[in-house]
């Protein structure tokens, strides 16, 4: 597959079916990991594959509880109009796969040693960001992989709140975080053509914020 299909179609994928994931097929998704960019080559990132049933099963019901709070949030808005009638249908279809959590064939769980990331904006008067530049490219090589196979996955940060129990779970050593879970698994529903985002006029700035760098008649 070129670049271009794997970005346009890389959907997350919330439903799976239960056929397992061999290991040579999970390797290799996780080997692209290791070649991501990230600050001087420390080489922060750790993946933990949780296949054991019980351990996905905790993982599940961890993931509930913040899950609910946000569903209850979103859900308390009105709508009206189709694009919040869209988002309505996208938020069923993900607290179907919140309940369904711990049933992925693999979960992954993305940590990260703590002395291996160089965040330079904790000093900012806002929340730090920086540290995730030497984590997600390798979580996102990660999800280029998988859809250039046809594996499905879906990132998910919401776990990362319950790390305290993540960590005692998974004997997760002092110094390393967890910064993401990654369900995986056989998509049941084939990925879609074409994703909807925004178009390049409304995100893509020329020498001043709010200054386009390509019409609306453009990208």
């Amino acid at each position: 597959m070129l670049l271009d299909e794997i970005t346009h179609t890389m959907a997350t994928c919330r439903q799976f079916r239960p056929d397992p994931v061999d290991d040579e097929t999970l390797l290799t998704v996780l080997d692209a990991g290791r070649w991501a960019p990230q600050g001087g080559n420390r080489q922060p990132v750790h993946f933990v594959v949780v296949r054991d049933p019980y351990k996905k099963a905790k993982l599940g019901e961890w993931y509930l509880a913040p899950w609910r709070a946000y569903m209850a949030e979103r859900m308390g808005t009105t709508s009206t109009n189709s694009d919040q009638r869209h988002q309505r249908s996208s938020l069923a279809e993900a607290d179907n796969f919140a309940a369904h959590f711990g049933e992925a064939p693999v979960i992954v769980v993305v940590c990260a040693e703590l002395a291996g990331v160089h965040p330079t904006d904790t000093n900012l008067d806002r929340l730090s960001v920086v540290g995730g530049g030497s984590i997600y490219p390798a979580v996102q090589n990660v999800l280029l992989k998988a859809r250039e196979i046809g594996l499905g996955a879906a990132l998910t940060t919401l776990l990362c709140e319950a790390e305290p129990q993540v960590r005692e779970l998974i004997g997760l050593p002092e110094g390393f975080i967890t910064a993401a879970h990654i369900p995986m698994g056989w998509p049941l529903l084939p990925f879609p053509k074409q994703l909807k985002r925004r178009p390049l006029s409304r995100t893509t700035h020329l020498d001043n914020f709010g200054s386009p760098m390509v019409s609306d008649a453009g990208r």
